[in-house]
């Protein structure tokens, strides 16, 4: 497996990679967002907004993290807030690079 790229909550991740959640995540959609629950760590981690959701069910369809946000209409002003949200996710191993 891959190293992972840096990833910090306060800073985000590198865009440019491609990203994928880890195979012991399910999400599981709820009307506030989703849930996410890590089977390997037991840690659950709460999406707050359709959007965030929509971005993570799109990485394994993009090469990198940049693309799946545009593909969910994200332009590059507002990436960095979705990058520093994709950082926390990668930190708690939600989200693994491809």
């Amino acid at each position: 497996m891959p190293e992972a790229p840096a990833a910090t909550g306060t800073a985000g991740i590198d865009l440019d990679v491609g990203w994928k959640l880890h195979p012991q995540v399910a999400l599981r959609p709820e009307p506030f967002g989703a849930l996410l629950y890590h089977f390997g760590t037991r840690k659950l981690s709460f999406l707050k907004n359709r959007t965030i959701v929509a971005v993570v069910e799109a990485l394994p369809d993009h090469s990198d993290a940049r693309s799946a946000l545009r593909a969910q209409g994200i332009g590059d002003d507002t990436a960095p807030q979705y990058a520093r949200a994709l950082g926390t996710l990668a930190e708690s191993h939600m989200i693994v690079p491809a």
